[in-house]
């Protein structure tokens, strides 16, 4: 069967516009503006959850073998990444001083506070890290500060098999239960829970959909009445909560809550419409990254951080659409290299268990 370059495609655009998104609300947060970083949020990780959806099928050992691959791929990754934080932290206390460590850290900006600097390494975060409990790494702010999106994506995806393999059926009154709940949590906010809850409730609709729309192609007659849908949630939006509320919805994302959610329909609607409509017939640069998107989100976590210490001189020299621009592609490159890094430390880790494995199966 050939690969749906469109699948690929989609990711990859989607990659993008997450490394945009981390580039305008993390080092964004000094110098571009409010409504810039807002807009930014058009094409979210929403997206993601539902490509999962149109890719997923009912088998669930091929699911959980492929949620397990990607499990020690995370944990091969993030052991990495704890002894490069570590080995800094060393070599900063080492070569220079504790206050060269707090000043360096302190270019992330006071809202991302140290948590442990140390000549010591602090196992229990790496312990934490594996079960998905995302503490700080605090040489690599932006990368467990986007992970929450994995954890969602694990816990959606073993509901999502289980619900696709024992209730094919009734797939559409899941649909309905999740988008249910997602309202009954809103209207009634004292009710929202904390935790996953929320989360799951909305993205396992966008994934359910995201599977009913498998092979299919929406009519040309039903796209304008998809993006009028789309027109009237949103002017209904800002008509009910106010002008105001266009500042808020990144406040709105977590957990996902109706003026994001509504904020994410004009992307999802756009995935549906060229979903088998637009043909992608060409390896790209883009569905390259679609192909290894998992590598460019962990790398993108790295590069979002460090293009801080590009940002901090100088933003006070350029125009800010400039500075955003030089740091968008700056991030992509850095992002692009990195991953490519890491496909060989994942490689690496996999023949390291490989071998362990086949010293300790007599």
């Amino acid at each position: 069967m050939n690969r749906d370059l469109y699948i690929d495609f989609a990711k990859g655009l989607a990659t993008l516009s997450i490394i945009f998104i981390h580039t305008a609300f993390w080092s964004g947060q000094f110098y571009i503006p409010a409504e810039v970083r807002v807009f930014s949020l058009v094409f979210d990780v929403a997206l993601f959850y539902a490509l999962s959806g149109i890719t997923s099928g009912a088998n669930i050992e091929k699911t959980l073998y492929r949620l397990l691959k990607l499990q020690i791929t995370y944990m091969i990754f993030v052991t990495f990444l704890f002894f490069m934080d570590y080995f800094f932290k060393v070599f900063g206390l080492s070569f220079f001083s504790m206050e060269w460590l707090q000043s360096f850290y302190s270019t992330f900006g006071s809202k991302y506070s140290t948590t442990s600097i140390s000549e010591y390494p602090q196992w229990q975060n790496l312990g934490n890290w594996y079960l998905h409990q995302y503490t700080n790494a605090d040489t690599f702010p932006v990368v467990m500060g986007s992970f929450w999106y994995l954890k969602v994506y694990f816990i959606l995806t073993v509901f999502g098999v289980l619900i696709l393999r024992f209730f094919p059926k009734h797939i559409h009154w899941f649909i309905v239960l999740c988008i249910a709940l997602t309202l009954l949590f809103n209207i009634f906010p004292e009710y929202y829970p904390s935790g996953q809850v929320g989360y799951v409730a909305f993205y396992l609709a966008v994934f359910l959909i995201g599977n009913r729309m498998r092979g299919k192609k929406i009519p040309t007659k039903m796209i304008p009445v998809i993006y009028s849908i789309v027109t009237l949630a949103l002017v209904w939006m800002f008509w009910y909560y106010g002008s105001e509320i266009f500042y808020k919805i990144n406040k709105n994302k977590f957990p996902p809550q109706i003026p994001y959610i509504i904020w994410t329909l004009f992307s999802l609607a756009t995935l549906f419409t060229l979903y088998n409509r637009l043909k992608i017939n060409k390896e790209s640069f883009i569905t390259h990254i679609g192909k290894n998107a998992i590598f460019f989100y962990f790398a993108q976590g790295i590069s979002s951080s460090l293009v801080y210490f590009i940002v901090v001189p100088l933003k006070e020299h350029m125009p800010w659409w400039l500075l955003m621009i030089i740091i968008y592609g700056i991030n992509i490159l850095l992002a692009f290299i990195i991953s490519a890094g890491l496909k060989k430390i994942d490689t690496l880790g996999w023949n390291i268990l490989e071998f362990l494995r086949r010293k300790t199966a007599s």
